[in-house]
C-alpha cells in the first residue's frame, strides 16, 4: 500500500486521479478582484470626464474642445480595458492553462474575441 498526499492508502503501482481542484474563477473571484477599488476610483473619475462631456455640450462649448475632451475619455476608457485584458490573462487564462484540457483553448479563444472587439472599438 501506498499512501497518497491526501492520506489515501492505494495498491503500490495504481495510479491515483487527482480530484477536480475548483479555482478562484470557479468561485466567483475574478482577476481584477484584488484591484477591485482602485478599478471602481478610476471608473468614477471616467464617468466624471462623461458628465463634463454633458456639461460641455450642454453649455455650448466648441466643438473641437468637446472632441479633445471625448478622445482624453476614450483613451482612458482604452487604457482600462487593457488592465482589466492583462488581469484576464493572468489570472483566468493561467488557472485554465494549468487545469488543461479544453479549459485553456476556450479561455485562448475567449481572450482573442476580446482583443478584437477592443481593436475594433
Amino acid at each position: 500500500m501506498t499512501t497518497t498526499e491526501a492520506g489515501v492508502e492505494t495498491p503500490s503501482g495504481a495510479a491515483t486521479v487527482q480530484p477536480d481542484v475548483a479555482t478562484d474563477h470557479d468561485r466567483g473571484v475574478h482577476g481584477y478582484h484584488k484591484q477591485k477599488d482602485e478599478h471602481l476610483k478610476r471608473l468614477r473619475r471616467i464617468e466624471g470626464q462623461i458628465r463634463g462631456l454633458q456639461r460641455m455640450v450642454d453649455e455650448d462649448v466648441y466643438c473641437v474642445d468637446i472632441l479633445t475632451q471625448v478622445s482624453a475619455s476614450t483613451k482612458a476608457l482604452q487604457s482600462f480595458a487593457l488592465q482589466l485584458l492583462e488581469e484576464h490573462l493572468r489570472h483566468c487564462v493561467a488557472d485554465a492553462a494549468l487545469q488543461g484540457g479544453t479549459e485553456i483553448d476556450a479561455k485562448v479563444e475567449e481572450a482573442t474575441k476580446a482583443i478584437g472587439r477592443l481593436l475594433r472599438s
